[in-house]
C-alpha cells in the first residue's frame, strides 16, 4: 500500500510538472504571436513606429529574408535620376561583374534613360547573359553578366539605415488586418494578413495577402523574417502581365 502511494505521490509531481512546462509553452507562444502581431501592425503603420519596433525587439544578427528572384542581384535608388548601383548582394550574379559607384550607360542595346530604367533587360530567364555598359571611374566599361537566383538577406543595421533614409510620407497600405496567427510547437509564429494600397504612379488599387513567418531566438528577440504574398496577382489587378 505504501508503496502504491509513493508511486501515485511520484506520479502526481511530474504532471504537475509537465502541466507547468506546457502552461509556460503556451504562455511563451503567446507572446511571441503577439509580438509578431504588433510587428506587422507597427511596420504597416508609420515610419517612426516602424523603427522603434525593429529597435527594440530584432536581435542584432536578425536578418529579414527577402523575395527570391531571377536578376542580377545589386540595389539602386530610384529617387535619383540615372541607375547608380548602391549595394550589391553578396554571392550574387552582379557580385562577379559590378562594383558599388558604377552607373549603368546601356543595358542589352538600349541607352539607359529615366523613363526606361523599370523596363531594361535585367530580369529573364536565368542563365542567359546580359552585356551592358557602365560608367566607372570616369571611364565607359563593358561587363556581361548570366542572370540567376537572387535572394538577399537585410540585417539589422541595414534594415534601420533603409528604413531611416525612406520617406515617411505615404508610409504602409491603405489598409491592413490580421486574419489569423497560429505557433508551430518551436515556437515559430505563422501570421496571415491582407492589405489594400494604391499605386502612385497610376492611381490603381490593389490587395493581397501575405504570409508572414517570424523566427524567434532564446530572449524572445526577433531573428528572421520572411514572408510569401500575391505578387503576381498585385501586378495583373494594375493591369501588368508576365510575357517571354
Amino acid at each position: 500500500m505504501n508503496n502504491y502511494k509513493t508511486f501515485f505521490a511520484c506520479f502526481a509531481l511530474i504532471s504537475l510538472a509537465a502541466c507547468n512546462v506546457n502552461n509556460d509553452s503556451a504562455n511563451n507562444h503567446q507572446d511571441r504571436m503577439d509580438l509578431a502581431e504588433a510587428w506587422l501592425m507597427a511596420a504597416n503603420s508609420s515610419k517612426a513606429e516602424a523603427i522603434e519596433m525593429v529597435e527594440k525587439n530584432m536581435a542584432e544578427d536578425g536578418v529579414i529574408a527577402g523575395d527570391r528572384y531571377v536578376g542580377m542581384g545589386f540595389i539602386w535608388n530610384p529617387d535619383e535620376s540615372g541607375m547608380t548601383v548602391g549595394s550589391i548582394i553578396p554571392d550574387s550574379p552582379a557580385s562577379k561583374s559590378l562594383e558599388v559607384g558604377d552607373s549603368f550607360v546601356e543595358v542589352a542595346g538600349v541607352r539607359v534613360t529615366d523613363d526606361n530604367r523599370n523596363r531594361l533587360g535585367f530580369r529573364g530567364k536565368p542563365g542567359e547573359k546580359v552585356d551592358a555598359v557602365v560608367l566607372r571611374d570616369g571611364e565607359e566599361v563593358s561587363i556581361t553578366v548570366a542572370r540567376g537566383a537572387v535572394r538577399q538577406m537585410t540585417s539589422k543595421a541595414q534594415l534601420l539605415e533603409n528604413m531611416t533614409e525612406s520617406d515617411a510620407e505615404g508610409w504602409g497600405p491603405d489598409d491592413m488586418m490580421i486574419i489569423e496567427k497560429s505557433a508551430t510547437e518551436d515556437g515559430v509564429v505563422w501570421i496571415l494578413s491582407s492589405s489594400k494600397f494604391t499605386e502612385e504612379a497610376t492611381g490603381l488599387t490593389a490587395d493581397a495577402y501575405t504570409a508572414t513567418r517570424f523566427v524567434f531566438n532564446d530572449e524572445g528577440k526577433v531573428s528572421r523574417v520572411a514572408n510569401l504574398t500575391e505578387d503576381r496577382f498585385v501586378l495583373e489587378q494594375q493591369g501588368y502581365s508576365i510575357t517571354r
